[in-house]
């Protein structure tokens, strides 16, 4: 007897907005509210997956908004995919990339819920889909974004003493260069060897001004530093990485695995940052962490601040990672005031572990969703420019 094919039948979208416990301090907005979208289908067979797309400030950040992120589900992403095969991800990714160019995070979002459909249909976590899992938990780094110097010690020493998070990541850019590398020199000086410093800069400096700061944050005891130019200056990130010994990590350069191949090519960094929504999703993310591992770069786990449920999604991949250098920054669902999870990511002993269950391993809870959720007259203010 022939199975009958598993269909999708419906693709349900919804934003929501979820205050942040502190102002999350980038270089080109303060975030107070952190706001996604969540995607729910539903299948032939009664079953569902669920997924999700975030970004980062609003359209201070990248090309995407939230708002756009659900328009571009609900007006061209759905309409090509309903009555396809909901078992074959890989049909449907090439399907939406076939009629949607670009939109990456909310093709992620769509992508991460056909995956858990299939997971949970099968009876296995997403991470068999990809091989298996070789980690029950992975080293994660909080970020120390407030701005201010004796503020982040005081939190960075907190989640030291409660074994929390021992890797911290500053976001920096705001500032003159001299400031920035004080502010991050203090912080390092506070907490010592009991902990491993990077920082962020979102792409903020010029190149004169990168070169100075790398040399001060190399000084200082700064290990890493993230995307210190536009993404666009992969020659100066190259400049950047060969001219120093303080690792230089690509972030907001890599969107897919052809910028991954190309920043590669030009040895534009020592590390890589793999966003799955970044990547355009969990597929093409293993393309660029493939990328990554062939030429010899390091890995490090980044995040869009994805709730405990785009959260789950990136540890079902990144636990079948085999190394992962840098560690990894999955600590969204921590940045916000409340949980949507059913069941929260368990974070102990400077570790983040894979959630467990079938699919990604993530379940909403309906009330924390329906509460959080954007009505039509219920809006937040993600974002601001200072």
């Amino acid at each position: 007897m022939v199975k009958p094919v598993t269909k999708i039948d419906q693709i349900e979208t919804m934003i929501l907005d979820i205050p942040t416990i502190r102002g999350h301090v980038l270089s080109m907005a303060t975030m107070r509210v952190q706001t996604a979208v969540l995607v729910k289908i539903k299948f032939s067979d009664g079953s569902e997956g669920i997924g999700e797309g975030t970004t980062i400030g609003g359209l201070s950040y990248g090309a995407e908004s939230p708002e756009g992120i659900q328009s571009a589900i609900d007006t061209y992403i759905s309409p090509v995919l309903l009555g396809c095969d909901g078992d074959n991800v890989n049909g449907a990714v090439q399907r939406i990339e076939k009629f949607v160019k670009g939109n990456r995070i909310a093709r992620t979002a769509v992508e991460i819920a056909l995956w858990d459909g299939l997971g949970k249909r099968l009876g296995v976590p997403v991470s068999q889909l990809f091989g298996g899992a070789v980690h029950g938990k992975l080293p994660v780094a909080w970020t120390l974004a407030s701005g201010n110097s004796e503020t982040d010690i005081a939190e960075a020493q907190e989640m030291i003493e409660t074994r929390r998070h021992n890797i911290f990541k500053l976001k920096i850019g705001k500032r003159s260069v001299r400031e920035d590398v004080a502010h991050v020199a203090r912080i390092k000086k506070a907490v010592g060897d009991a902990a491993s410093i990077r920082v962020d800069v979102n792409t903020a400096w010029s190149l004169q001004d990168a070169r100075w700061g790398l040399k001060g944050l190399q000084d200082a005891g700064c290990e890493l530093v993230e995307q210190p130019v536009p993404a666009r200056y992969r020659r100066a990130l190259a400049e950047l990485t060969s001219g120093y010994e303080i690792a230089v990590m690509a972030d907001e350069a890599l969107n897919g695995p052809e910028d991954a191949l190309a920043v590669a090519e030009a040895n534009a960094a020592d590390v890589f940052a793999v966003k799955v929504a970044q990547s355009g999703g969990l597929k093409r993310a293993s393309e660029v962490i493939a990328i990554a591992q062939a030429a010899g770069r390091g890995l490090y786990g980044g995040t869009m601040l994805e709730t405990g449920l785009g959260t789950a999604a990136a540890l079902q991949l990144f636990s079948t990672i085999e190394t992962l250098h840098w560690g990894t920054e999955f600590f969204g669902p921590l940045l916000l005031t409340d949980e949507v999870l059913a069941e929260p990511i368990t974070y102990r002993d400077f570790c983040v572990e894979i959630p467990k269950g079938n699919g990604i391993g993530a379940t909403l809870d309906p009330d924390k969703v329906a509460f959080f959720r954007r009505e039509g007259g219920r809006n937040m203010k993600a974002a601001a420019g200072q």
